[in-house]
């Protein structure tokens, strides 16, 4: 049940607007929300109403309060006792320029100073809050990233907003003539520091438990022989405590003064550093081997400069391998790439043949001849 609360409520009405409270609700109820949007002020006395409400009804929420009060809840400690929620401020992104778009939101640049990923499902604050707190964990463990720091509503969609001052993607930065090959070694060196973040079990989500489903969701859609053999190599994969960024790619990582961070932190994950390398691979060259235009759709760049980039990619992070093994690991990811990419396509878009086609063949093609998908 909702209940809404305004103007003040101090010593002098809190007696009547608990009576009034009181008055709507039975005896008992699973949820009490209480909106504060028109809420001005609450004083000590009103803190008590809210605090017998919570003891008579339990699972009391408070809704949309302003900065004042919120604040006001906060140093109290009712925040840390009970569910309290800010309003969040509106914004618009009418005539703003978009710097980077995922599955899960699109990125844009309201200003200068600053940036708001902008998420697509309006059931998205469980989500964003999530990745708030897996920024926070990867900052204070040395991962450079920028931090979100306001949510906001734009429309009836939310957003997270991060403060990087007259900051450029590596996409637009290698659009503007800055140098491929340095751009590739600096995102690599950032790539480095995740990867030998070492986890606890259990600290992340593991990616190859998302693999296997993937595996296991194929498997009927490919040749026996093949699918059978996919999910068993894709289970065999060590399960390792590395971090992953999970979606690693020239729009995720940006400049700012330079100073290089990463944003959308969401995807983090741990596991072996393969599950990385087949995402990179897909962002730079598999989701446009159907269409070469995807690329520049997804990236902002064409596709044999998107390919320059994925190769002095694998120098720096493969640095003293000889080609063989250089070749053999991308092999390895291509297949599990191909995977969640042919999964992907069945759910979300059954109608793109071509798509499902190719990937149906390079597994045909790669998984026979594979033994193991690590290195």
């Amino acid at each position: 049940m909702e209940i809404k609360l305004n103007g003040k409520i101090d010593s002098a009405n809190a007696a009547q607007t608990e009576q009034d409270i009181l008055s709507q609700l039975p005896e008992t109820l699973d949820e009490l929300i209480l909106d504060a949007g028109e809420l001005e002020y609450i004083s000590s006395a009103g803190l008590r109403v809210i605090l017998r409400l919570k003891k008579k009804y339990n699972n009391v929420k408070l809704i949309n309060c302003n900065s004042e009060t919120y604040e006001i809840f906060d140093m109290t400690g009712f925040t840390e006792m009970m569910d309290i929620s800010k309003a969040y401020r509106k914004l618009s992104i009418e005539g703003c320029e978009v710097i980077g778009e995922g599955s899960n939101g699109i990125v844009y640049r309201t200003d200068p100073d600053t940036i708001v990923k902008v998420y697509k499902s309006p059931d998205s604050l469980e989500e964003i809050h999530n990745e708030r707190e897996l920024a926070r964990k990867a900052f204070v463990m040395g991962i450079p990233t920028a931090i979100p720091y306001d949510v906001v509503q734009i429309g009836d969609l939310y957003g997270s907003v991060f403060e990087l001052l007259n900051a450029k993607s590596f996409s637009k930065l290698i659009n503007e003539g800055e140098d491929i090959d340095r751009l590739a070694k600096e995102s690599i060196d950032i790539l480095k520091i995740i990867h030998e973040t070492i986890l606890k079990d259990g600290e992340l989500p593991s990616k190859k438990e998302e693999a296997v489903k993937w595996a296991e969701f194929c498997k009927p859609h490919l040749p026996e022989d093949v699918g059978e053999k996919l999910l068993e190599l894709v289970k065999a994969i060590p399960e390792t405590n590395n971090m992953l960024h999970g979606d690693f790619h020239i729009k995720n990582i940006m400049q700012q003064d330079g100073e290089n961070l990463l944003i959308d932190m969401d995807t983090l994950s741990m596991g072996h550093p393969v599950f990385e390398l087949s995402q990179m691979y897909l962002a730079y060259l598999g989701f446009s081997e159907t269409n070469h235009d995807n690329v520049k759709e997804f990236l902002g760049i064409d596709r044999e400069i998107s390919n320059k980039f994925w190769n002095a990619s694998l120098k720096y992070y493969f640095d003293g391998k000889d080609e063989e093994f250089i070749n053999s690991a991308v092999d390895k990811a291509r297949i599990i790439g191909y995977t969640r990419l042919l999964r992907r396509t069945i759910k979300r878009e059954p109608e793109k043949k071509d798509i499902i086609e190719n990937c149906t063949n390079r597994l045909c093609e790669l998984v026979p001849k594979t033994e193991n998908l690590y290195f």
